[in-house]
C-alpha cells in the first residue's frame, strides 16, 4: 500500500503519447478508424441480436458466438474511443486509477475472450467428434459454467496482474509512447527491477494465451482426424465450413497476444507494437463477424427472416 501511495502522490497521472508520428494524417486515420469502428460494433452488435430473437439459433455454439461478441464489444469499447480522441490530440492526460482501470478491463475481457475460444473449441470437438452424445454432454448448465469460468478466470487474472504491475514506482517519464495503458508500455516506465513482474506478466499469459491456444490445436487435431473419416465430400465440407472460421479467429486472436505479451521487457519496441495491437484492436474485430458468422448460411437466413419481418411490420404500419 506504501508503493501504492507513492505511486499515485508521484505520478497522479498518465501521459498518453498516440500517434504524434500521424500528425500530417489525423484527419485520414481517424476518419478511417472511426468507421472501422462502427462497422465493427454493427457487426457484433447484429450477431448478438439475431442470436437472442432468432429460434432457429438457439443452439450451445451461437449461444457462445453471442456472447464472443458481446465481450469484444466491451473490449474494443475500452480501447477504442480513447484511440480515435488521439489521433486528433497530441497527447492525452489520464489518471493513475484511470489507467490502472483501463488495462484492468482490457486483459480482463481479452483474457475471457481467449478462454471462450477455447470452450468453443471444445463444443465444435463434441459436435464433430461424438455428434450423437452432443446434446447429453453440452447441456446448458455446462454452458452456462463454462462462460462464467471464462470470465471470472479472466477478471482474477487480470485484477492480480494490473495489481502486481501499478505496485511498482513510477519515478521518472510519465509518458506512455502507446494509444492505451498496454501492459509492456507501462512496464516500460517503472524505474524498478521489473524481472519479477514479467515473469508474472509471463505465468498469466501462459494462464490465458498458450493453454488455450495448446487446447484449441489440439482439438482441432482431433476435429480434422474425425473430419477425413467422413465418407462424403459434402458432409467434409459441411464440417470443416463450421469450423474453419473459428480456427482462423482464433489463429489472429492469439498470434497477435502472444507476439505482443510472451516477451522480455527488453525486446520492448514502442512503434512496432502499436502497429500489432491497431491490428489486433481494430482489424481483426473487425473482421471476426465476417469470417465466422455473416458468411454463414444460418445467420445469414436468421439475418433474412428479421429484415424480412421488420418489413412486413413497416408495410403494415404505412398502409395504417
Amino acid at each position: 500500500m506504501a508503493l501504492w501511495s507513492q505511486n499515485y502522490s508521484l505520478s497522479s497521472e498518465f501521459i498518453i503519447l498516440g500517434f504524434r508520428e500521424l500528425a500530417d494524417l489525423k484527419f485520414f486515420f481517424f476518419g478511417l478508424f472511426l468507421l472501422m469502428h462502427l462497422i465493427t460494433l454493427a457487426g457484433h452488435t447484429t450477431i448478438v441480436l439475431i442470436t437472442l430473437v432468432d429460434s432457429c439459433l438457439q443452439t450451445p455454439m451461437y449461444f457462445f458466438l453471442r456472447n464472443l461478441s458481446a465481450i469484444e464489444i466491451c473490449y474494443i469499447l475500452v480501447i477504442v474511443p480513447n484511440m480515435l480522441a488521439n489521433f486528433l490530440a497530441s497527447s492525452q492526460r489520464i489518471p493513475f486509477l484511470g489507467c490502472a482501470l483501463q488495462m484492468h478491463l482490457f486483459i480482463a475481457l481479452g483474457g475471457a475472450e481467449c478462454f471462450l475460444l477455447a470452450v468453443m473449441a471444445y463444443d465444435r470437438f463434441v459436435a464433430i467428434c461424438n455428434p450423437l452424445r452432443y446434446t447429453l454432454i453440452i447441456t446448458r448448465p455446462l454452458c452456462l459454467t463454462m462462460l462464467a469460468l471464462a470470465c471470472i478466470s479472466g477478471f482474477a487474472l487480470s485484477l492480480t496482474l494490473t495489481t502486481l504491475i501499478f505496485l511498482l514506482p513510477f519515478c521518472h517519464s510519465r509518458e506512455i509512447n502507446h494509444f492505451f495503458c498496454d501492459i509492456p508500455a507501462v512496464l516500460f516506465l517503472a524505474c524498478s527491477d521489473t524481472r519479477a513482474n514479467e515473469i508474472a506478466v509471463f505465468l498469466v499469459c501462459l494462464l490465458i494465451l498458450l493453454i488455450p491456444f495448446l487446447l484449441i490445436l489440439l482439438s482441432y487435431a482431433f476435429i480434422i482426424a474425425a473430419i477425413l473419416r467422413i465418407q462424403s465430400a459434402e458432409g467434409r465440407s459441411k464440417a470443416f465450413s463450421t469450423c474453419a472460421g473459428h480456427l482462423l479467429v482464433s489463429l489472429l486472436h492469439y498470434g497477435c497476444a502472444i507476439f505482443i505479451y510472451i516477451r522480455p521487457k527488453s525486446c520492448y519496441t514502442p512503434e512496432q507494437d502499436k502497429v500489432v495491437s491497431l491490428i489486433y484492436t481494430n482489424v481483426t474485430p473487425m473482421l471476426y463477424p465476417m469470417i465466422y458468422s455473416l458468411r454463414n448460411k444460418e445467420v445469414k437466413g436468421a439475418l433474412h427472416r428479421l429484415l424480412a419481418s421488420h418489413s412486413q411490420e413497416w408495410q403494415k404500419s404505412a398502409a395504417r
